[in-house]
């Protein structure tokens, strides 16, 4: 039974992981400079502008970052190694630098990249200059996360793959 609960938690990471991470990388390919909104972008909520934006919001990608972060402490833990990577012990450093840098990103998703999207969509009311203020934090909290998913991917796979290089 732990085998299969091991097995199942590993897919589950894994997809919602692509959901999550491939979200931002799709981001900067779709739109790979920042371009300021004016008011009038946000003004008309018939505005192709506006409508743009809201068709990019994903709200699947916020849930996903949340699976994606509990099925890795689920294997962690199920593993019997969560506390030793947490606390970077031993060979357990470099999946626990992973652990690290995936809870910033999940915190940097949902404490300021969300809530800033929250107000550039109008889901939460704010003074139309503040909302094209948020849109640029909310494009630079994303990048934040794309740049970020690099050195996490590297160590998740320095954990199976690479730990002669941290021996």
């Amino acid at each position: 039974m732990g085998n299969l609960l091991g097995v199942m938690l590993l897919w589950v990471h894994l997809f919602a992981a692509i959901i999550w991470i491939g979200h931002n990388y799709a981001s900067v390919v779709q739109r790979p400079g920042f371009r300021p909104l004016r008011p009038e972008d946000l003004e008309d909520e018939r505005s192709p502008t506006y409508m743009a934006l809201l068709g990019r919001e994903h709200g699947t990608f916020r849930y996903a970052a949340i699976v994606t972060w509990l099925a890795g402490v689920g294997m962690l833990w199920q593993r019997g190694m969560l506390f030793d990577a947490v606390m970077l012990k031993g060979f357990l450093a470099v999946i626990g630098t992973g652990f690290w840098i995936g809870t910033l990103m999940l915190l940097n998703l949902w404490l300021v990249l969300w809530p800033h999207q929250r107000k550039v969509l109008g889901f939460v009311s704010a003074p139309l200059e503040e909302r094209v203020r948020s849109a640029r934090i909310t494009f630079l909290s994303a990048r934040v996360n794309t740049m970020l998913s690099i050195p996490l991917l590297f160590f998740m796979a320095a954990s199976q793959h690479g730990l002669a290089l941290f021996t």
